[in-house]
């Protein structure tokens, strides 16, 4: 998102939302009012999507391993916990061999998780994508925000997906605590 962004509408048009969520927008509607309007209409998937572009990489990427964790409980497997513990790590300094090692860890959970991808989400944050003695191929600019929307998303629905309402209301919730304490909006 365009750092001068503003309106929900500007981070809809980079969001990638659904057709039900982009009939709601309306012009020059605020980013809390028109996130409250998918929220109420149970459209969580792209209220994930919504927040996720919106926020700034290193938040969304804490936002997805927070939820991620949750998720993943106390029991995790070892490799889970492996690209959690990586991740953490990078949230706490976001650099070059953390962001990797996210990567890294994030492979071995295996990227169709919840924490792989809040890994991937870290690494597609900046840097390169290519390997450190290659030339340098920058990530696309939404990587990282289609990255956490993913893990906000499987850690909803991949364990008890009766409760995902439920689930995306509590980390929606999570996720604008995080807009708050930033005072992005």
């Amino acid at each position: 998102m365009p750092a001068e962004a503003k309106t929900a509408a500007e981070i809809c048009s980079v969001a990638e939302l659904g057709d039900d969520a982009r009939a709601l927008l309306r012009e020059n509607q605020a980013p809390p009012e028109y996130l409250e309007l998918l929220m109420e209409g149970g459209q969580f998937a792209d209220a994930v999507r919504f927040l996720a572009h919106a926020l700034p990489k290193r938040e969304a990427v804490w936002w997805a391993w927070v939820c991620a964790r949750r998720t993943a409980g106390l029991e995790a497997a070892p490799e889970i916990k492996a690209s959690l513990d990586a991740t953490e790590k990078w949230i706490a300094q976001p650099n070059d061999e953390n962001r990797r090692a996210a990567m890294k860890a994030a492979e071995a959970a295996d990227a169709g998780s919840a924490a792989g991808c809040a890994g991937t989400a870290a690494f597609f944050s900046g840097g390169s994508l290519a390997p450190p003695e290659a030339p340098a191929v920058a990530p696309g600019p939404y990587l990282t925000a289609k990255a956490v929307t993913s893990a906000v998303i499987l850690a909803a629905v991949s364990k008890e997906p009766e409760k995902a309402p439920e689930k995306f209301r509590a980390f929606l919730d999570q996720g604008l605590d995080v807009v708050k304490r930033i005072k992005l909006w």
